[in-house]
């Protein structure tokens, strides 16, 4: 199992591990990680994990391994492979990792102003989608536009806790997605809390005020079916393809 240190801290961009193995694959694992795995809609970080003599060893992506617990890192092609048990120091592409809890952070948002059921949506760095179960569309991009930048500028206060399986099954309302469910089998189930705006189950990394996100804006409504609609959001700061 890798211990993952972004759950209680999304904010470490660098840490100190030890390698436990290297897969049939050529994945590295370790002991220890501040390298989220693709999951939830969020894509794996990338980085860099830093040998003792200095060599860097660059990481294009991460993701769940096959055993329960395992966070798997995968090294550019033709990378020199390190030996079990050493020791590296792990280093995030921060700029990207933060644009990301930003975006995850803003999908949140977006699912307490819309209020429907969520059949799909994904993270990305400048872009994210969710896709909603809406009987009855006539959605107003620039009301919800407007909305969103309310609560970002509103610096609500972002926060994470545990409750059990058990908590969960007694509040099934908590779940938002119909397509993707809270792992279970470890007992309990992490939540993200957006002070008095949301609270869903998510393992993913978030920023810790709303304030920090920045300008939103909903590039695009797509009609997905008879009763789905694919609601596009970006960053609205310059530079940002919005």
């Amino acid at each position: 199992m890798t211990e993952a240190l972004f759950r209680d801290d999304a904010y470490l961009a660098s840490c100190e591990a030890t390698i436990s193995r290297i897969t049939e694959t050529g994945g590295i694992v370790l002991d220890r990680t501040v390298f989220y795995p693709t999951g939830g809609g969020q894509p794996g970080d990338a980085g860099a994990l830093e040998n003792a003599d200095g060599t860097v060893i660059q990481i294009t992506n991460t993701v769940h391994g096959e055993a329960a617990g395992e966070i798997v890192h995968i090294p550019a092609e033709d990378a020199a492979l390190p030996a079990a048990g050493s020791a590296v120091t792990c280093r995030l592409d921060w700029p990207r990792r933060h644009r990301l809890m930003r975006m995850h952070t803003a999908m949140h948002l977006l699912s307490a102003v819309l209020p429907y059921p969520v059949t799909g949506g994904s993270v990305g760095e400048a872009e994210g989608r969710l896709d909603f179960d809406i009987p009855d569309a006539g959605l107003d991009k620039e009301a919800i536009t407007a909305e969103l930048n309310t609560l970002v500028d509103g610096g609500h206060t972002v926060s994470s806790r545990w409750i059990t399986d058990a908590e969960l099954d007694a509040d099934p309302g908590l779940v938002k997605t119909m397509s993707v469910k809270p792992p279970r089998g470890s007992g309990h189930v992490r939540l993200i809390e957006i002070a008095g705006q949301d609270l869903q189950p998510c393992g993913g990394t978030h920023v810790r005020s709303t304030d920090e996100i920045g300008p939103l804006v909903v590039a695009k409504i797509e009609k997905k079916g008879r009763q789905n609609r694919r609601v596009r959001l970006r960053f609205a700061e310059p530079g940002s393809g919005a």
